[in-house]
């Protein structure tokens, strides 16, 4: 594993937790010699991830569809910064550039990115291992759902053991790494 793709929220939630967390995992990242592919913004937990990772002497690479540089929230100091057409490029891009997928707490645009890659998993598109970081129970309600969707039949217990889950970054990673070996 050398690049881990990271969705998270453009901006930082109303619990001090997901920054911490968001900081974290970057220092980790970039300790472990990871390269960080995320969505390229400065704001948000998605600016702290950068910005971190950056301190921390890690590989950014940011992956950022041009109506969101037009709105100037695309970061100026990233290791890489690719321009797309799109979200559609934007995920497809960043899959492309990823050994791994890993989602912070997040709305409605982390869920749709993280359920995509979840999906191509599930489909064969991909092998590559993903989780969440489920701080301070942010993603209890997905969880449930998902074990719900097996128990009624309609997700498979080895696709529901695909998504990782872990409450800290640094949990997540190893299982992630555990996975690929």
């Amino acid at each position: 594993m050398k690049s881990v793709c990271v969705y998270c929220g453009s901006s930082a939630g109303n619990d001090p937790a997901y920054l911490e967390a968001a900081r974290q995992l970057a220092a980790v990242l970039a300790q472990r010699g990871l390269r960080l592919v995320y969505g390229g913004a400065s704001v948000g937990l998605m600016g702290a991830v950068a910005d971190t990772a950056l301190a921390h002497g890690g590989e950014v690479v940011g992956v950022i569809p041009q109506v969101l540089v037009d709105r100037e929230v695309a970061h100026p100091g990233l290791t890489e910064l690719h321009t797309v057409a799109d979200m559609h490029e934007r995920k497809a891009r960043m899959a492309e550039l990823s050994d791994a997928f890993v989602a912070l707490p997040g709305g409605i645009g982390t869920l749709e990115e993280l359920i995509e890659v979840y999906t191509w998993s599930y489909l064969g598109i991909h092998d590559k291992p993903l989780g969440l970081v489920n701080t301070n129970g942010y993603y209890d309600g997905l969880t449930t759902f998902l074990d719900h969707s097996v128990t009624e039949g309609f997700l498979r217990p080895e696709t529901r053991a695909g998504l990782k889950v872990a409450a800290d970054p640094e949990t997540l990673l190893d299982e992630l790494v555990r996975g690929r070996t």
